[in-house]
């Protein structure tokens, strides 16, 4: 951990200078709509039980209504929606419990400094979300049938998101460093009943690095 924290600082850092190096001119040459690729790491899941399979990714599609106002659309898979106390409960059996989802979801992002080379910023978001359970940890034979008889509890429901981060933005690259919360609302799918009577949800800590068009 210490090293990728390590790399992801040094990375930063020369994103920074590159910003600050950038002639002032060239945000007024920035096109008004940006596509960005993220990865992250939700934070419902104990350190102990980190693995890839965890790990959210996904693209952001951002398009300036006005210089305050962003229209954003995002699709992407978050690797654990467990509420933090039933993960940390889990976390005491030799079992793997987890559910994943992939989503699509559309909204609105409000800027706090248009044209500025940092520009911290919140967002809203609302669309829905594909729940699908995993459970292991019983052995190759019994997981394999167990992962093929949970492909049935697979669900669709709605999802609710919100947000805030940094925006960093030097000529055409844009970075962006925040923070996701997003709440399964409603859940009727049965993956939801892993939650044990808590909603599904996911705390998301994300990078992501795209281009300004």
């Amino acid at each position: 951990m210490s090293y990728r924290r390590t790399v992801l600082s040094i990375a930063l850092a020369a994103f920074l200078a590159a910003v600050s190096l950038a002639p002032s001119r060239a945000w007024a040459q920035d096109g008004t709509a940006s596509a960005v690729g993220f990865g992250g790491m939700g934070l419902n899941s104990s350190l102990n039980s980190f693995s890839a399979s965890n790990l959210d990714f996904g693209v952001n599609i951002g398009k300036e209504l006005t210089p305050s106002v962003q229209v954003i659309g995002e699709v992407g898979r978050v690797g654990d929606m467990l509420p933090s106390l039933t993960a940390g409960l889990l976390d005491l059996t030799p079992y793997d419990v987890r559910v994943s989802a992939f989503y699509g979801e559309g909204g609105l992002r409000l800027l706090a400094a248009p044209g500025s080379g940092v520009n911290p910023y919140v967002e809203a978001t609302a669309g829905i979300a594909r729940l699908t359970p995993h459970v292991s940890g019983f052995g190759s034979g019994v997981d394999a049938i167990t992962g093929l008889g949970l492909q049935f509890l697979r669900g669709t429901d709605p999802l609710l998101g919100f947000g805030g981060g940094i925006l960093l933005r030097g000529g055409p690259v844009v970075a962006d460093l925040g923070y996701r919360y997003k709440q399964v609302v409603g859940a009727d799918s049965l993956a939801s009943l892993l939650g044990a009577g808590q909603p599904l949800k996911a705390h998301q800590v994300r990078f992501g690095i795209g281009v300004r068009f």
